[in-house]
Protein backbone atom coordinates (compact mmCIF):
# COMPACT_ATOMS: atom_id res chain seq x y z
CA UNK A 1 0.00 0.00 0.00
CA UNK A 2 1.45 3.61 -0.97
CA UNK A 3 2.04 5.33 2.16
CA UNK A 4 -0.51 8.41 1.30
CA UNK A 5 -2.99 5.77 0.66
CA UNK A 6 -2.32 4.42 4.44
CA UNK A 7 -2.26 7.54 6.05
CA UNK A 8 -5.71 8.32 4.47
CA UNK A 9 -7.11 5.14 5.68
CA UNK A 10 -5.66 5.85 8.97
CA UNK A 11 -7.09 8.87 9.28
CA UNK A 12 -10.59 7.69 8.03
CA UNK A 13 -10.34 4.71 10.69
CA UNK A 14 -9.68 7.36 13.57
CA UNK A 15 -12.50 9.43 12.44
CA UNK A 16 -15.27 6.53 12.06
CA UNK A 17 -14.19 5.31 15.62
CA UNK A 18 -14.46 9.16 16.90
CA UNK A 19 -18.15 9.16 15.17
CA UNK A 20 -18.72 5.46 16.65
CA UNK A 21 -18.08 6.76 19.81
CA UNK A 22 -19.43 10.14 20.29
CA UNK A 23 -22.54 8.04 18.64
CA UNK A 24 -22.52 5.89 20.87
CA UNK A 25 -23.39 8.81 24.09
CA UNK A 26 -26.08 10.96 21.78
CA UNK A 27 -28.70 9.63 19.28
CA UNK A 28 -27.75 10.70 15.68
CA UNK A 29 -31.21 12.73 15.66
CA UNK A 30 -30.29 14.14 18.76
CA UNK A 31 -30.57 18.08 18.96
CA UNK A 32 -27.83 20.55 19.11
CA UNK A 33 -26.46 21.21 22.96
CA UNK A 34 -27.23 24.58 24.57
CA UNK A 35 -23.52 24.91 25.75
CA UNK A 36 -20.49 23.25 23.73
CA UNK A 37 -16.91 22.34 25.50
CA UNK A 38 -14.10 20.94 24.28
CA UNK A 39 -11.34 20.06 26.50
CA UNK A 40 -8.08 20.54 24.25
CA UNK A 41 -4.36 21.26 24.78
CA UNK A 42 -3.66 25.02 24.94
CA UNK A 43 -1.07 28.09 25.05
CA UNK A 44 -1.66 30.75 26.79
CA UNK A 45 1.11 33.83 27.28
CA UNK A 46 0.55 34.79 31.11
CA UNK A 47 3.65 37.21 30.96
CA UNK A 48 5.78 38.38 27.74
CA UNK A 49 7.60 35.14 26.92
CA UNK A 50 5.90 33.26 29.33
CA UNK A 51 4.11 30.62 27.96
CA UNK A 52 1.94 28.20 30.00
CA UNK A 53 1.54 24.50 27.93
CA UNK A 54 -1.66 23.49 29.79
CA UNK A 55 -5.47 21.80 28.84
CA UNK A 56 -7.90 24.28 29.22
CA UNK A 57 -11.73 24.65 27.89
CA UNK A 58 -12.69 26.02 24.30
CA UNK A 59 -9.08 27.25 23.82
CA UNK A 60 -8.72 29.53 26.86
CA UNK A 61 -7.63 29.44 30.65
CA UNK A 62 -9.80 30.31 32.36
CA UNK A 63 -12.89 28.74 29.87
CA UNK A 64 -15.92 30.87 29.09
CA UNK A 65 -17.80 31.84 31.45
CA UNK A 66 -21.36 29.99 31.39
CA UNK A 67 -24.43 32.15 32.64
CA UNK A 68 -27.82 30.15 32.82
CA UNK A 69 -30.71 30.81 33.98
CA UNK A 70 -31.85 28.89 37.94
CA UNK A 71 -34.66 25.77 36.91
CA UNK A 72 -34.27 26.10 33.01
CA UNK A 73 -32.76 22.45 31.92
CA UNK A 74 -29.76 23.03 29.73
CA UNK A 75 -27.72 20.31 27.42
CA UNK A 76 -23.80 20.77 27.54
CA UNK A 77 -21.67 18.80 25.05
CA UNK A 78 -18.13 17.73 26.45
CA UNK A 79 -15.75 17.35 23.36
CA UNK A 80 -12.60 15.48 25.36
CA UNK A 81 -9.68 16.12 22.62
CA UNK A 82 -7.40 14.65 24.87
CA UNK A 83 -5.92 11.16 25.22
CA UNK A 84 -7.16 10.35 28.79
CA UNK A 85 -10.46 10.40 30.09
CA UNK A 86 -11.53 13.49 31.91
CA UNK A 87 -14.63 14.85 33.94
CA UNK A 88 -16.41 18.14 34.21
CA UNK A 89 -17.74 18.84 37.94
CA UNK A 90 -20.34 21.24 38.24
CA UNK A 91 -19.09 22.63 41.27
CA UNK A 92 -21.80 23.94 43.44
CA UNK A 93 -24.68 22.67 41.75
CA UNK A 94 -27.97 20.70 43.22
CA UNK A 95 -27.71 17.83 40.74
CA UNK A 96 -27.67 14.37 39.98
CA UNK A 97 -25.23 12.07 40.66
CA UNK A 98 -24.46 10.58 37.11
CA UNK A 99 -23.61 14.29 36.03
CA UNK A 100 -22.03 15.95 39.04
CA UNK A 101 -19.09 15.11 37.50
CA UNK A 102 -17.00 12.21 39.97
CA UNK A 103 -16.36 9.28 39.39
CA UNK A 104 -16.90 8.21 42.93
CA UNK A 105 -20.32 8.87 42.46
CA UNK A 106 -21.09 7.05 38.91
CA UNK A 107 -20.84 9.87 36.43
CA UNK A 108 -19.47 8.38 33.33
CA UNK A 109 -16.01 10.12 31.80
CA UNK A 110 -15.75 11.54 28.88
CA UNK A 111 -13.36 9.43 26.75
CA UNK A 112 -10.25 9.78 24.81
CA UNK A 113 -11.40 11.63 21.98
CA UNK A 114 -14.83 10.68 22.90
CA UNK A 115 -17.87 13.10 23.99
CA UNK A 116 -20.28 13.13 26.82
CA UNK A 117 -23.58 14.85 26.79
CA UNK A 118 -24.72 16.07 30.52
CA UNK A 119 -28.16 17.39 30.56
CA UNK A 120 -29.31 18.84 34.28
CA UNK A 121 -31.33 21.49 35.68
CA UNK A 122 -29.15 24.64 37.14
CA UNK A 123 -29.82 25.49 40.82
CA UNK A 124 -29.23 27.38 43.12
CA UNK A 125 -28.80 30.59 41.75
CA UNK A 126 -25.71 32.18 42.64
CA UNK A 127 -21.85 32.16 41.33
CA UNK A 128 -20.56 28.18 40.77
CA UNK A 129 -17.64 27.50 38.82
CA UNK A 130 -16.55 23.81 36.63
CA UNK A 131 -13.83 22.11 36.29
CA UNK A 132 -11.38 18.62 36.46
CA UNK A 133 -12.20 16.16 38.36
CA UNK A 134 -10.30 13.70 38.22
CA UNK A 135 -7.21 11.81 40.23
CA UNK A 136 -3.53 13.52 39.28
CA UNK A 137 -1.39 12.21 42.56
CA UNK A 138 2.39 13.29 41.54
CA UNK A 139 1.23 14.38 37.84
CA UNK A 140 0.90 17.93 38.00
CA UNK A 141 -0.28 17.98 34.12
CA UNK A 142 -3.83 17.08 35.50
CA UNK A 143 -6.63 17.93 37.07
CA UNK A 144 -6.91 21.46 38.90
CA UNK A 145 -3.51 22.05 37.99
CA UNK A 146 -4.35 22.43 34.31
CA UNK A 147 -6.58 25.05 33.40
CA UNK A 148 -9.55 23.32 32.98
CA UNK A 149 -11.51 25.92 35.01
CA UNK A 150 -14.51 27.88 34.25
CA UNK A 151 -17.49 30.50 35.96
CA UNK A 152 -20.81 29.30 35.39
CA UNK A 153 -22.93 31.77 36.97
CA UNK A 154 -26.62 30.52 37.34
CA UNK A 155 -28.63 33.90 36.74
CA UNK A 156 -31.48 34.23 40.02
CA UNK A 157 -35.01 35.14 38.82
CA UNK A 158 -35.07 38.34 40.21
CA UNK A 159 -31.72 40.56 40.51
CA UNK A 160 -32.25 43.50 42.07
CA UNK A 161 -28.54 44.87 40.33
CA UNK A 162 -27.09 47.17 42.84
CA UNK A 163 -23.94 47.54 40.51
CA UNK A 164 -23.11 49.31 37.82
CA UNK A 165 -20.78 46.67 35.96
CA UNK A 166 -19.25 43.32 37.02
CA UNK A 167 -15.89 41.43 36.94
CA UNK A 168 -15.27 38.03 36.98
CA UNK A 169 -11.30 37.10 38.53
CA UNK A 170 -10.45 34.08 38.75
CA UNK A 171 -6.81 33.30 40.90
CA UNK A 172 -4.72 30.43 39.91
CA UNK A 173 -1.19 29.15 39.98
CA UNK A 174 1.37 28.06 36.85
CA UNK A 175 3.88 25.47 36.26
CA UNK A 176 3.53 23.41 39.44
CA UNK A 177 5.91 21.37 40.96
CA UNK A 178 6.30 19.12 44.27
CA UNK A 179 9.22 20.75 46.29
CA UNK A 180 10.29 19.48 50.15
CA UNK A 181 8.95 21.77 52.73
CA UNK A 182 9.50 21.78 56.63
CA UNK A 183 12.11 19.91 59.29
CA UNK A 184 10.21 16.30 57.93
CA UNK A 185 11.00 17.03 54.24
CA UNK A 186 7.25 16.34 53.43
CA UNK A 187 6.43 17.51 49.96
CA UNK A 188 4.21 20.31 48.87
CA UNK A 189 3.07 22.00 45.90
CA UNK A 190 4.84 25.45 44.72
CA UNK A 191 4.31 27.13 41.53
CA UNK A 192 6.54 29.11 39.49
CA UNK A 193 3.75 31.67 38.73
CA UNK A 194 0.43 33.34 39.03
CA UNK A 195 -2.36 34.68 37.08
CA UNK A 196 -5.63 36.79 37.42
CA UNK A 197 -7.78 34.79 35.03
CA UNK A 198 -5.16 34.16 31.92
CA UNK A 199 -2.25 37.06 32.92
CA UNK A 200 0.27 37.80 35.36
CA UNK A 201 0.26 41.17 36.89
CA UNK A 202 1.24 44.08 34.47
CA UNK A 203 0.26 41.89 31.67
CA UNK A 204 -3.20 42.20 30.04
CA UNK A 205 -5.58 44.95 30.20
CA UNK A 206 -6.60 46.47 33.40
CA UNK A 207 -10.20 46.67 34.72
CA UNK A 208 -11.39 50.03 33.68
CA UNK A 209 -13.57 51.87 35.95
CA UNK A 210 -14.97 55.01 36.93
CA UNK A 211 -15.22 56.92 39.79
CA UNK A 212 -18.52 56.72 41.71
CA UNK A 213 -19.11 53.62 40.17
CA UNK A 214 -20.03 50.22 41.82
CA UNK A 215 -18.26 47.01 40.80
CA UNK A 216 -19.75 44.04 41.86
CA UNK A 217 -16.45 41.79 41.66
CA UNK A 218 -16.78 37.81 41.31
CA UNK A 219 -14.00 36.08 42.54
CA UNK A 220 -12.60 32.42 42.73
CA UNK A 221 -10.09 30.63 43.84
CA UNK A 222 -9.53 28.20 41.17
CA UNK A 223 -5.89 27.14 42.90
CA UNK A 224 -5.29 23.44 43.10
CA UNK A 225 -3.91 23.98 46.54
CA UNK A 226 -3.40 27.48 47.65
CA UNK A 227 -4.79 29.98 50.27
CA UNK A 228 -5.33 33.67 49.29
CA UNK A 229 -5.59 37.02 50.70
CA UNK A 230 -6.59 39.37 48.45
CA UNK A 231 -6.83 43.22 48.69
CA UNK A 232 -7.49 46.39 46.69
CA UNK A 233 -5.63 49.10 48.22
CA UNK A 234 -7.55 52.40 49.51
CA UNK A 235 -10.62 50.45 49.15
CA UNK A 236 -13.01 47.73 50.93
CA UNK A 237 -15.37 45.12 49.40
CA UNK A 238 -18.72 44.98 50.55
CA UNK A 239 -18.91 41.00 50.78
CA UNK A 240 -22.75 40.26 49.53
CA UNK A 241 -22.21 36.37 49.01
CA UNK A 242 -20.10 33.35 49.86
CA UNK A 243 -20.00 30.65 47.57
CA UNK A 244 -22.65 31.87 45.33
CA UNK A 245 -25.49 32.31 48.38
CA UNK A 246 -26.39 35.61 49.67
CA UNK A 247 -24.57 36.22 53.30
CA UNK A 248 -27.27 38.01 56.13
CA UNK A 249 -25.05 40.42 57.27
CA UNK A 250 -23.20 42.14 54.19
CA UNK A 251 -19.91 43.68 55.65
CA UNK A 252 -16.87 46.11 54.13
CA UNK A 253 -13.39 44.21 54.71
CA UNK A 254 -9.85 45.31 53.99
CA UNK A 255 -9.17 41.80 52.54
CA UNK A 256 -10.41 38.82 51.83
CA UNK A 257 -9.23 35.41 52.13
CA UNK A 258 -9.73 32.21 50.27
CA UNK A 259 -9.31 28.68 50.34
CA UNK A 260 -9.20 26.65 46.94
CA UNK A 261 -12.43 26.48 45.62
CA UNK A 262 -14.08 29.03 47.72
CA UNK A 263 -15.79 32.35 45.79
CA UNK A 264 -16.60 35.38 46.95
CA UNK A 265 -18.49 38.85 45.69
CA UNK A 266 -18.39 42.08 46.74
CA UNK A 267 -19.14 45.09 45.53
CA UNK A 268 -15.97 47.66 45.67
CA UNK A 269 -17.74 51.40 45.01
CA UNK A 270 -14.79 52.89 42.96
CA UNK A 271 -14.11 56.58 45.41
CA UNK A 272 -10.55 56.53 45.29
CA UNK A 273 -9.07 57.63 41.74
CA UNK A 274 -5.92 56.30 40.87
CA UNK A 275 -3.92 53.21 39.34
CA UNK A 276 -4.00 50.26 41.66
CA UNK A 277 -3.25 46.98 42.04
CA UNK A 278 -5.45 44.23 43.35
CA UNK A 279 -4.03 41.59 44.25
CA UNK A 280 -2.40 38.28 46.77
CA UNK A 281 -1.39 40.47 50.14
CA UNK A 282 1.99 38.02 49.89
CA UNK A 283 4.55 40.64 48.46
CA UNK A 284 6.43 37.20 47.07
CA UNK A 285 3.33 35.64 45.27
CA UNK A 286 1.73 39.12 43.93
CA UNK A 287 5.25 39.94 42.53
CA UNK A 288 5.12 36.24 41.44
CA UNK A 289 1.88 36.96 39.03
CA UNK A 290 -1.06 37.31 41.36
CA UNK A 291 -2.76 40.33 40.98
CA UNK A 292 -4.39 42.42 38.52
CA UNK A 293 -4.17 47.01 37.57
CA UNK A 294 -7.82 48.32 38.52
CA UNK A 295 -7.49 51.86 36.11
CA UNK A 296 -9.95 54.72 36.95
CA UNK A 297 -10.55 56.26 33.69
CA UNK A 298 -8.61 59.71 32.72
CA UNK A 299 -5.73 58.57 35.54
CA UNK A 300 -2.35 57.12 34.37
CA UNK A 301 0.85 56.11 36.00
CA UNK A 302 2.10 53.07 37.57
CA UNK A 303 0.03 51.05 39.55
CA UNK A 304 -0.24 51.80 43.46
CA UNK A 305 0.34 48.77 46.05
CA UNK A 306 0.06 49.90 49.82
CA UNK A 307 -0.20 46.60 52.32
CA UNK A 308 -3.47 46.15 53.67
CA UNK A 309 -4.45 45.54 57.40
CA UNK A 310 -3.39 41.57 58.75
CA UNK A 311 -6.72 41.27 59.85
CA UNK A 312 -8.26 37.57 60.31
CA UNK A 313 -10.78 36.08 58.19
CA UNK A 314 -13.98 35.51 59.97
CA UNK A 315 -17.04 33.61 58.18
CA UNK A 316 -19.13 34.85 61.17
CA UNK A 317 -19.16 38.22 60.73
CA UNK A 318 -21.39 37.54 57.97
CA UNK A 319 -23.84 35.32 59.53
CA UNK A 320 -26.35 36.20 62.34
CA UNK A 321 -24.72 35.42 66.19
CA UNK A 322 -27.62 32.70 66.85
CA UNK A 323 -27.00 29.14 68.14
CA UNK A 324 -28.74 26.18 66.49
CA UNK A 325 -29.83 23.40 68.09
CA UNK A 326 -28.79 20.55 67.34
CA UNK A 327 -30.98 18.65 63.74
CA UNK A 328 -32.89 15.55 64.04
CA UNK A 329 -30.36 13.75 62.60
CA UNK A 330 -27.48 14.31 65.52
CA UNK A 331 -24.32 14.93 65.31
CA UNK A 332 -21.55 13.04 63.40
CA UNK A 333 -17.55 13.62 63.37
CA UNK A 334 -15.42 13.58 60.94
CA UNK A 335 -11.82 13.48 62.50
CA UNK A 336 -9.15 14.60 60.20
CA UNK A 337 -5.69 13.84 60.54
CA UNK A 338 -2.08 13.66 58.96
CA UNK A 339 -0.33 10.27 57.90
CA UNK A 340 3.92 10.57 57.43
CA UNK A 341 4.42 8.68 54.63
CA UNK A 342 8.03 9.08 54.98
CA UNK A 343 11.20 11.96 54.03
CA UNK A 344 10.87 13.44 50.37
CA UNK A 345 7.41 12.17 50.21
CA UNK A 346 3.61 13.02 50.11
CA UNK A 347 2.10 12.91 53.28
CA UNK A 348 -1.39 10.73 53.13
CA UNK A 349 -4.85 11.42 55.44
CA UNK A 350 -7.18 9.96 57.07
CA UNK A 351 -10.82 10.64 58.07
CA UNK A 352 -11.57 8.94 61.02
CA UNK A 353 -8.63 7.31 61.01
CA UNK A 354 -8.94 5.58 57.13
CA UNK A 355 -7.75 6.75 53.80
CA UNK A 356 -10.02 6.92 50.76
CA UNK A 357 -11.45 4.23 49.37
CA UNK A 358 -10.92 2.72 53.25
CA UNK A 359 -12.89 5.54 54.54
CA UNK A 360 -16.54 4.33 56.42
CA UNK A 361 -19.18 6.51 54.18
CA UNK A 362 -21.37 8.65 56.57
CA UNK A 363 -24.72 7.06 56.13
CA UNK A 364 -27.86 9.28 56.05
CA UNK A 365 -31.76 9.30 55.42
CA UNK A 366 -33.58 11.18 52.86
CA UNK A 367 -34.92 15.07 54.19
CA UNK A 368 -33.40 14.59 57.69
CA UNK A 369 -30.95 17.34 58.68
CA UNK A 370 -27.53 16.34 60.01
CA UNK A 371 -24.51 18.32 61.83
CA UNK A 372 -21.35 17.38 60.94
CA UNK A 373 -18.04 18.18 62.88
CA UNK A 374 -14.67 18.73 61.03
CA UNK A 375 -12.71 18.12 63.76
CA UNK A 376 -8.97 19.27 61.89
CA UNK A 377 -6.11 17.26 64.00
CA UNK A 378 -3.20 18.37 61.70
CA UNK A 379 -1.27 20.96 61.47
CA UNK A 380 -2.27 22.45 58.10
CA UNK A 381 -5.90 24.10 57.55
CA UNK A 382 -8.27 21.98 55.14
CA UNK A 383 -10.82 24.01 52.22
CA UNK A 384 -13.32 20.97 52.90
CA UNK A 385 -16.12 20.76 50.10
CA UNK A 386 -19.60 18.82 49.61
CA UNK A 387 -20.75 17.66 46.57
CA UNK A 388 -24.30 18.34 45.37
CA UNK A 389 -25.30 20.11 48.61
CA UNK A 390 -24.43 23.25 50.62
CA UNK A 391 -24.09 23.72 54.45
CA UNK A 392 -25.21 26.36 56.89
CA UNK A 393 -22.02 27.20 59.16
CA UNK A 394 -23.13 26.84 62.94
CA UNK A 395 -19.69 27.25 64.54
CA UNK A 396 -16.79 28.54 63.86
CA UNK A 397 -13.74 27.67 66.18
CA UNK A 398 -16.17 27.59 69.17
CA UNK A 399 -18.35 30.61 68.12
CA UNK A 400 -21.91 29.98 67.15
CA UNK A 401 -23.43 31.63 64.16
CA UNK A 402 -25.82 31.12 61.59
CA UNK A 403 -27.55 31.77 58.32
CA UNK A 404 -24.12 31.35 56.25
CA UNK A 405 -24.48 28.77 52.91
CA UNK A 406 -21.52 27.24 51.82
CA UNK A 407 -20.40 24.21 49.50
CA UNK A 408 -16.44 24.76 51.04
CA UNK A 409 -15.35 25.40 54.47
CA UNK A 410 -11.73 25.89 55.28
CA UNK A 411 -10.78 24.49 59.05
CA UNK A 412 -7.65 25.97 60.68
CA UNK A 413 -5.28 23.99 61.94
CA UNK A 414 -5.87 22.12 65.25
CA UNK A 415 -9.39 23.26 65.32
CA UNK A 416 -13.06 22.56 65.00
CA UNK A 417 -15.82 24.08 62.51
CA UNK A 418 -19.49 22.56 62.52
CA UNK A 419 -22.19 22.63 59.71
CA UNK A 420 -25.51 21.86 59.40
CA UNK A 421 -26.95 19.93 56.06
CA UNK A 422 -30.35 18.61 54.88
CA UNK A 423 -29.92 15.35 53.17
CA UNK A 424 -32.10 17.03 49.94
CA UNK A 425 -30.35 15.50 47.12
CA UNK A 426 -30.36 11.28 47.18
CA UNK A 427 -27.78 9.73 45.52
CA UNK A 428 -23.59 8.87 46.23
CA UNK A 429 -22.51 12.02 47.24
CA UNK A 430 -18.69 12.71 47.58
CA UNK A 431 -17.12 14.66 50.47
CA UNK A 432 -13.10 15.98 50.26
CA UNK A 433 -10.93 18.17 50.91
CA UNK A 434 -10.88 20.43 47.96
CA UNK A 435 -6.42 20.92 48.54
CA UNK A 436 -5.84 18.29 44.86
CA UNK A 437 -2.63 16.75 46.84
CA UNK A 438 -4.52 16.32 49.81
CA UNK A 439 -7.88 14.54 47.90
CA UNK A 440 -5.70 12.30 46.12
CA UNK A 441 -4.07 10.84 49.04
CA UNK A 442 -6.63 9.58 51.19
CA UNK A 443 -8.69 12.85 52.09
CA UNK A 444 -12.34 11.66 50.82
CA UNK A 445 -15.05 10.12 51.69
CA UNK A 446 -19.03 9.39 50.83
CA UNK A 447 -22.31 9.97 52.12
CA UNK A 448 -24.71 7.43 51.31
CA UNK A 449 -28.50 7.71 51.43
CA UNK A 450 -29.58 4.93 53.24
CA UNK A 451 -33.37 2.92 51.22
Amino acid sequence: MERRNFLTLLGTTACTELARRIGLQTAPDAPKADITIRITPIEIEVAPKKIIKTIGYNGSAPGPVLRLRERQTVTVDVFNETNIPELVHWHGLFVPSDVDGSVEEGTPMAPPAGLRRYSFVPRPAGTRWYHSHIHAGRDMKKATYTGQFGFLYIAPREDPGQYDAEIFLALHGWNPHLDSQGDEGNLEVTYSIYSVNSHALGSGDPVRVKEGQKVLFHILNASATDQHRIALPGHKFKVISLDGNTVPTPRDVDVIEMGPAERVDAIVTMNQPGVWILGEANDEIRNSGMGIVVEYANRSGMPRWTSPPNTEWDYTIFGQDAEIPLPDGGLVPLVFRKKFAGNRWVDHWTINGKSFPQTDPVRVRANCRYRLRFDNQSDEAHPVHLHRHSFELTSIVGKATSGVVKDVVVVPARKKVEVDFTADNPGPTLFHCHQQLHMDYGFMTMIEYEN
